[in-house]
């Protein structure tokens, strides 16, 4: 099995060049039509373009993966992260340290979740300055804070890592927290599904379904960040992707479809100042050629 990506999203922290790895096989398979594979690049190419401004800014494929062992996505993630937390000077040692916290949790397999649980133990190792010794002296001390995804895995709500977990790490690390033994799924408690919904109704509205439900139920705080967000700004998947990512520029024309048959033209005119007491600034446009004027909001 070769897992590669189209040609537009390949290489780099990705997957080898779809395109590239059927061209360079001795007959070309004929269940693959190329043009369509063309079609499909170009597709790709151009969301890329969209997407652009989450680009971490990685230029090349580095072969040290063989030595940290970082997956692709979570390197991407990381890197990210390490700048916002001001830690992109010292992206090397963050990648030292994934090496590191990989060894002190037992050399685990890095899949969603576990690559998270190795990535947060290093950004707490290099923001609190810490080697790998440091960690394990200081495991059962009350100095020692461990991100709360180290924690969970440590008492077994992953599952058991393939040769167990690591001794005397584990036993000082969770101070007498209770453990998860066999799998983690089978000892959970039921969930009433139609309660939940009942009560994400009351919370955010009648436009919660089924998915949203089973959204909450997984990700319970990622959601309600969610319906925030779209009790707020309402249905922003209507907008185009440019709206949503890109500031909206003055004088060009923005087409928003809020449903079959209702079409929307924008065209910013003029944006004020801030105002330094409310953070509030006036927005000036044209909707379907109407002039309007409304405050952008903080």
């Amino acid at each position: 099995i070769v897992d590669v990506a189209t040609d537009a999203m390949s290489g780099v922290t990705s997957q080898p060049s779809m395109g590239a790895v059927l061209n360079s096989l001795p007959t070309p398979s004929s269940d693959f039509d190329q043009n369509k594979l063309f079609e499909i690049n170009n597709y790709w190419e151009q969301v890329r373009q969209l997407y652009r401004c989450f680009d971490p800014g990685t230029q090349a494929t580095n072969s040290e993966v063989y030595k940290h062992e970082i997956p692709g996505g979570q390197y991407t993630n990381m890197l990210f992260q390490a700048q916002s937390l001001g830690l992109g000077s010292e992206w090397k040692r963050v990648k030292e340290a994934y090496t590191e916290a990989n060894e002190i949790l037992g050399d685990i397999v890095k899949v969603t979740p576990s690559s998270k649980v190795v990535g947060d133990l290093a950004q707490v190792m290099v923001s609190n300055k810490m080697s790998k010794e440091d960690v394990l002296t200081k495991a059962d001390s009350d100095s020692l804070n461990l991100p709360t995804s180290v924690i969970q895995y440590l008492q077994g709500y992953l599952g058991t890592p393939k040769g167990g977990f690591p001794e005397p790490f584990r036993t000082n690390a969770l101070k007498g927290k209770p453990l998860v033994t066999g799998r983690p799924g089978a000892s959970l408690e039921p969930l009433d599904l139609v309660q939940i919904k009942k009560e994400l109704v009351e919370r955010y509205g009648s436009w919660i379904g089924d998915r949203d439900v089973m959204s909450y139920a997984m990700y319970p705080a990622v959601f309600e960040e969610f319906a925030v967000h779209f009790n707020t700004f309402g249905d922003v998947t209507k907008l185009s992707s440019d709206m949503v990512f890109q500031p909206l520029q003055v004088g060009q024309e923005y087409v928003y479809d809020l449903e079959k048959g209702r079409r929307y033209y924008i065209t910013p005119v003029a944006i004020g100042q801030v105002d330094p007491k409310t953070a509030e600034q006036d927005v000036f446009y044209e909707l379907n050629g109407a002039p309007k004027a409304t405050d952008s909001g903080k």
